[in-house]
């Protein structure tokens, strides 16, 4: 099942972000501290859009995004999915993402947008549910302080 984002689902989102990428293939180093304020700076945002997988009791997966305006038409731009890792493959993030895809056909945007890492596996599950590289379109990065 998949319900609309409340403040008090932030400490569950908090764990699973940590779950989900402080391990392969993400690798990353996200501490309650830094993941809590992480999402909370999407939450408090204006215009967010935020939607929980739950299964049974249990918070699964989260989507937080933001409508953002654009030239040619507003869109939803997502700014993290994450599903834990022993609900990965059970459908939770397409529930997730179609959510998104509804409240973006039911405002009339102009659709749905997102980056993600194309050697990792997520890319696939994108493409597998039909979006598409923008080749028009480079991320780029320049580390500072490490």
């Amino acid at each position: 099942m998949v319900r609309g984002m409340v403040q008090s689902d932030i400490n569950g989102c908090v764990a699973i972000l940590i779950a989900a990428y402080n391990c392969e293939p993400w690798n990353n180093n996200w501490t309650e501290t830094s993941a809590e304020r992480y999402l909370n700076e999407f939450f408090d945002s204006n215009h967010f859009i935020g939607y929980v997988a739950v299964d049974g009791d249990r918070l699964v997966g989260a989507v937080f995004a933001h409508r953002r305006t654009w030239w040619t038409n507003d869109e939803v731009y997502i700014d993290e999915i994450f599903i834990k890792p022993d609900a990965q493959g059970k459908g939770f993030g397409t529930e997730l993402l179609s959510r998104i895809e509804d409240y973006s056909r039911s405002e009339k945007l102009g659709g749905v947008t997102l980056l993600t890492n194309r050697f990792l596996p997520a890319a696939g599950f994108y493409k597998e549910k039909g979006y598409s590289e923008a080749g028009h379109v480079v991320f780029m990065y320049k580390e500072i302080w490490r």
